[in-house]
């Protein structure tokens, strides 16, 4: 299996630390975010990782490469303007292969074992990782029957991890550009083709200056 690291994002939410540093590249736990996930992607037997870049991309390829340093192959796919969730996906999608793929927003911090998620079950379009409603977003995103089924609506929610598996699929038909992915996922969900992975670990997402420094504490604790 590949795996997809979202990372084309502005960083508005992390200025002023975004504003001569990517997202993906600041320090948390004494090594940058992103390569907490290539560590953890390796260590789970998943070398293959597209990453899409945009804002300061040099930087960031520049700063891992070709991947080889974090015992990885990375394959870069660059958006001269950021395509937005679905958008970086789609154009990615040439790197990915045709087989589902595990995807990660670069922002997150999570201490899921990627092994343990179930494969996809035919007919769907994703297996998404939820975690409890952080207290930033008490209302969380999706709805998890007792099935395994996601929904749009529905209670209790769930807040999405940024973490999933994903058939190519789900955004190949989309014409090329900028565009979200969560309405293509509400659009499948609707189809009875999501499923949902309650992670009950540890999870953050490292959205704001004061979240990073709170994670960089814990990890460097440890």
């Amino acid at each position: 299996m590949k795996a997809m690291i979202l990372a084309a994002g502005l960083g508005t939410r992390m200025r002023p630390l975004t504003d001569h540093c990517p997202k993906p590249l600041l320090p948390v736990g004494g090594r940058p975010l992103i390569v907490h996930h290539l560590g953890r992607l390796r260590a789970a037997g998943i070398t293959e990782v597209v990453i899409n870049v945009s804002y300061r991309a040099e930087q960031i390829i520049a700063a891992l490469g070709d991947g080889a340093g974090h015992g990885v192959s990375i394959a870069w796919s660059r958006e001269a303007t950021p395509l937005e969730t679905g958008g970086g996906i789609r154009q990615a999608l040439p790197l990915l292969g045709a087989a589902p793929f595990l995807l990660v927003n670069g922002d997150v911090w999570c201490d899921l074992d990627p092994a343990t998620l179930p494969a996809l079950s035919d007919g769907d379009l994703a297996r998404l990782v939820l975690v409890d409603n952080p207290d930033h977003h008490p209302a969380g995103d999706f709805h998890l029957d007792a099935a395994g089924r996601l929904h749009a609506g529905g209670e209790p929610r769930l807040t999405y991890a940024g973490i999933g598996l994903l058939d190519p699929a789900l955004v190949a038909a989309e014409p090329q550009g900028a565009f979200a992915l969560a309405p293509l996922l509400r659009r499948a969900m609707a189809e009875g083709r999501v499923a949902g992975h309650h992670y009950r670990g540890r999870w953050v997402d490292v959205g704001t200056p004061e979240r990073l420094r709170a994670l960089d504490v814990e990890l460097t604790r440890c």
